[in-house]
Formats: C-alpha cells, sequence, structure tokens
C-alpha cells in the first residue's frame, strides 16, 4: 500500500477493512502492515535500492516536488507480495523471515520477490535462485497456514503464467510474425551460416526453439549435434516434425551411435531448467548457446535468466553465446510521436481535445509502438550494455543513468516540446565469436522495423528543450517555452516485476537550463505487462 492506495488496483485503503477486501481470504489482516503516510512513496521492486537518489544533488529544487528516495525512508520490514490472476490482486508485507511447515519453506526476500521451496532443495525459476540469502525461523503456529497459503498461491501464479507464456507460443500467426522479420531472422541466418568455424561440428544448445528455425540453420551450418529446447509441449512436437521433414531429426537409436545417420536435432521438450530431468546430457558440454530470448524493451518475458541458467550449466568454458551483446538505447520523441496531430485535424474539424486526453494516458503506461526517427527531438544515448557471456543473472534488473540533449541538426536553436522517451535495443552477434562475419540486430527507430517496434514512456507533462545556445528569459521555469532545457538527465530503473515474466521501469526525470539551473519532475512508474 502506498499513498493510501493498494498497489495492485489503485483502490484507496483507509482501514483494515478496506484492505481486506483486497486480500486473498486466507490473509488475515493482523499479519499485514497498513501504511497511510502520504509522505512516503513505497514501491516492491524500489525497496532497498541503495542506487535510488535525487537529481538536486543537495542543491535547491525550483520545483517543489521532491524525487528523492532515502533509503533510510523505506521500511526495514520489507518483502511486498503482489499476486496477480485473473480473479484477484493481493498485496501484502512480510517480514524478511522465512517461516517453516511441513519440510516447506515460505521466504519474503529483499527484492520483493516470495518464493516457496522445500527445506532440502533450493527453488530456482529462470535461472533466478530465491533460497540462497533465507534464513529459517520459528513462528506463531496460527499464522503458519496463513503464509504458506500465500506461498502456495505465489507457486500456482507462476505456474499459471508459464502455462499461459508458453500455450501463446503455441499459435503459429506469432512464429510467422518472427519468422517474417527479416531483421531478427536474417540476423541470425548470417551469424549462424556465414561463420563456418564457429559452427562445423559444434555442439549448439537452442532455448526457446519454437519452430526450430534457428536449429535448422545451426545443422545446415554444419553442427554435429542440435539440442532444441522447447517448453511448449505442441511446438516442441512441430519443431520435431519439421525436423523429420527435412532429414534433420536424430532419434534415439541415431544418438546410440549410427553412424549412417545425418541428422543432427533433437527436440526436448520441457524447460531450460529442468532439462536434467528429460536427457542425460554433461555438465558445460555445449560449444555454442543459441537463442532469441529479447522481449518488448528488450527484458520483457523473463527469458534471459533462463538463457544465463543454460550458459552457467551446460556452456564450456569459452563457449559461444549468440548474441553475445545486448544495449539498450533511449532518445526523447516530440508531438510527431504522439496522436495529437491526428486529433488536431480530422476531417477540417479540431479534436485537440480528445488528443490531449490520450497524452494524458498515455504518461500511465508503457507502450509498444512504432516511432520515426524524424520524431526524435534529443540525441540517442546508451541505457545499459550487457555482456552475455560475462555477466551474472543477478545483473539483468539494473538501475543507470542517461543524459539526452536537444539535436541542433533541426531545432535550430528553437525551442520544442519533448514529449517523452523511446526506448530500444540491439543485439550484437560481435567478433568475438563470429569471426567471420559478425552481425547487429537492431530495433532502432533508425533502421527498418521489427516486430519488437519501441518502448514508449511519456512524460506527464511535455519538456520543452533547446540547444545549449538558447537564451533563456529571466527566471523561468526550466522545461518551459522561456527556458527550455539544454540537457534531461535520467534515471530509469527496469526490474522484474512481482508479476511473473513483467518487468516494472521506474522513471525520475530532471532537466538543465542554459543557466545551470535545474528542475526536477515526479518520479513515474510503468508496468510493462
Amino acid at each position: 500500500v502506498a499513498d493510501n492506495r493498494c498497489w495492485s488496483c489503485g483502490v484507496c485503503c483507509q482501514s483494515k477493512q478496506d484492505l481486506q477486501s483486497h486480500l486473498h481470504p486466507s490473509v488475515n489482516t493482523k499479519d499485514v502492515k497498513l501504511f497511510l503516510d502520504d509522505d512516503k512513496y513505497l514501491n516492491p521492486f524500489m525497496q532497498e535500492d541503495s542506487l535510488l537518489y535525487s537529481f538536486d544533488g543537495g542543491e535547491e529544487d525550483e520545483d517543489e516536488c521532491n524525487t528523492s528516495f532515502e533509503k533510510e525512508e523505506i521500511v526495514k520490514d520489507f518483502g511486498s507480495v503482489c499476486i496477480d490472476d485473473d480473479d484477484t490482486a493481493e498485496e501484502t508485507e512480510l517480514n524478511a523471515e522465512t517461516y517453516n511447515k511441513d519440510k516447506k519453506t515460505v521466504m519474503a526476500c529483499p527484492n520483493g520477490h516470495l518464493s516457496l521451496a522445500s527445506s532440502f532443495k533450493r527453488i530456482t525459476e529462470n535461472g533466478m535462485d530465491y533460497g540462497e540469502n533465507a534464513r529459517s525461523v520459528e513462528s506463531d503456529p496460527k499464522d503458519k497456514q496463513s503464509r504458506v497459503c500465500i506461498a502456495d498461491v505465489v507457486e500456482k501464479d507462476i505456474k499459471k503464467i508459464n502455462d499461459s507464456y508458453f500455450g501463446s507460443y503455441s499459435s503459429f500467426g506469432i512464429h510467422r510474425d518472427m519468422i517474417s522479420d527479416k531483421i531478427r531472422t536474417d540476423a541470425y541466418r548470417q551469424a549462424l551460416l556465414k561463420n563456418h568455424s564457429l559452427l562445423n561440428g559444434a555442439v549448439v544448445m537452442d532455448v526457446g526453439c519454437g519452430t526450430g528455425i534457428l536449429s535448422l540453420f545451426a545443422a545446415q551450418a554444419g553442427a554435429s549435434r542440435v539440442i532444441s529446447i522447447e517448453a511448449s509441449e505442441k511446438m516442441a512436437t512441430v519443431a520435431t516434425q519439421i525436423a523429420k521433414d527435412n532429414g534433420l531429426w536424430r532419434s534415439k537409436t541415431d544418438s546410440e551411435g549410427n553412424k549412417s545417420c545425418t541428422g543432427v536435432i533433437e527436440v526436448v521438450n520441457c524447460m531450460v531448467e529442468d532439462l536434467d530431468k528429460s536427457i542425460q546430457i554433461q555438465p558445460h558440454s555445449v560449444d555454442i548457446l543459441v537463442s532469441e530470448w529479447m522481449g518488448y524493451c528488450l527484458l520483457y518475458e523473463s527469458m534471459l535468466s533462463s538463457v544465463l541458467f543454460a550458459r552457467d550449466r551446460w556452456l564450456k568454458p569459452g563457449g559461444a553465446i549468440l548474441p553475445d551483446t545486448a544495449t539498450i538505447f533511449v532518445a526523447g520523441f516530440g508531438k510527431g510521436g504522439t496522436s495529437l496531430p491526428f486529433w488536431e485535424n480530422v476531417y477540417g474539424f479540431n479534436m485537440s481535445y480528445i488528443g490531449k486526453e490520450v497524452v494524458e494516458d498515455a504518461a500511465k503506461f508503457p507502450i509498444v509502438d512504432i516511432i520515426n526517427h524524424h520524431d526524435l527531438v534529443t540525441n540517442a544515448a546508451v541505457l545499459q550494455s550487457f555482456d552475455l557471456a560475462t555477466m551474472k543473472p543477478d545483473e539483468v534488473d539494473f538501475t543507470a543513468t542517461a543524459e539526452l540533449e536537444a539535436k541542433n541538426d533541426t531545432l535550430d536553436h528553437k525551442a520544442t516540446a519533448c514529449f517523452g522517451l523511446v526506448l530500444w535495443f540491439e543485439t550484437g552477434f560481435t567478433s568475438r565469436f563470429c569471426k567471420e562475419m559478425p552481425t547487429v540486430l537492431s530495433t532502432s527507430p533508425y533502421t527498418p522495423k521489427t516486430h519488437w517496434s519501441q518502448t514508449i514512456l511519456t512524460f506527464r507533462e511535455p519538456i520543452s528543450v533547446a540547444s545549449s545556445k538558447f537564451t533563456a528569459e529571466g527566471s523561468a521555469a526550466v522545461g518551459t517555452d522561456a527556458c527550455p532545457a539544454s540537457k534531461i538527465l535520467l534515471r530509469i530503473s527496469i526490474a522484474h516485476a512481482t508479476r511473473h515474466r513483467c518487468i516494472d521501469i521506474s522513471l525520475e526525470t530532471a532537466g538543465v537550463g542554459s543557466d545551470g539551473r535545474k528542475r526536477s519532475w515526479p518520479a513515474q512508474m510503468f508496468n510493462l505487462t
């Protein structure tokens, strides 16, 4: 609960009775801490983030709002749990402790995730280990049942989301969209087929193979064995049949030493975290790990954690991971990136009243859409880079800063409005592994569009920007037409959301005028679901 509002549904909670109506029936209100302090902004994914800070740098902010998140202000009893499904949306605050019952452990972790694990076996979801820092304590027996019920709901919720997620990939339309995306498919095809020395005779693992298109490329390039992992039962059957139809399927008898066989692809129907339960494969025995794991804003769907799990478990030391780099970029967009121009002239009629409301609503949610590079009003900046060969699983969630400046080539030293941010990504098949033919897959507004589009974060109010050569008028507020910002300072956090496979994005924005004065705007939260 933050600012009297339930984080999951936004409804005001003025009492424990109000809060009880948002909780699962098994949860007792005495186990829940109710926050009714308007001065504190509490968000599960921002708790215990030592990196959070204010842009004011100790100087007096000319805006009355304060975007500072002091670590001391965040409650010590952390571990917020948000459970979303079709019928319920519950949030409860638990102490950062574990409670044991019947050899099962409920763990409230500092990152806001609640996990369920056997006391003899550590739980792993998408390669993330939730049991490492948990400690077991005795609790009041009468409270155990409700706490275990919460953990059971969380576990079932994760399974439900995974089933829905993998089930959604049973639609052939999705696979047609992905395969038809030439930017995407050609990048992988080139990386696999144009690097003969890398693929020839290699053992390849394809995580999330879908139709098996990447596995087929690997087999065509000369791989000696391709292990294709697919969690969707339907698509695993489809990929197997496609491999058979193309004479590339590796049967069980083939794997036992039939030298006359030319098939190299074996399809395994499971999550990669459960691969050991399905086939026998030696740790660190794979030469190349390939996967098309990227989601909207790069990290949506949380599949990168599974790829890193497979890397750490099965990739040989020095083995290749394709792609091996990923970078998120950010830039500011202008009026042309909104729907305002459309509503300003509808068959000659001014309907801008609608456009303004649409833009206001857009500030509440991230939007996946195409932005034309002509509509960008700032330079592009790198927000975050990942080295997939060396990064740690806990580095998937990050907080980063970026600085944007007005585009001099189009603004001619005049002020223009920046309505928000556009994020996109590039993945690299670099010369580290693809020595013969490195390549880049880009979802930039400056390149042909892809099925990922771009991710748009709209400001609550536009920020006027201009080059540093603009002469400001008197003491006008930074970010207005009279004193446009010459720089926009950003602080963005992207992390796993409490709902499995979704991501939370926090945005802190500040503007710096040509005279050095600074202004901050209230932080914004976005959930990509």
